[in-house]
């Protein structure tokens, strides 16, 4: 379970990764603001998905404990 969640997670922050080169690319070549705004959203979210995933994945493993 643990090294499930921990692969989840370095997952999910990839994807936060690539969903920012894009933008910026998107930003750069002066893409159209629609797409540079969905982007964004789908940024924010893929941001939140891991945060909350670094926290369970914290609290299956004890935090270090």
């Amino acid at each position: 379970m643990n090294s499930f969640m921990t692969g989840l997670t370095l997952l999910v922050m990839g994807l936060v990764v690539i969903v920012l080169i894009r933008g910026l690319f998107n930003m750069l070549k002066g893409g159209d603001g629609n797409t540079s705004n969905k982007l964004m959203q789908a940024r924010v979210f893929l941001q939140a998905v891991a945060i909350v995933l670094i926290m369970l994945t914290l609290w299956f493993t004890g935090g270090g404990r």
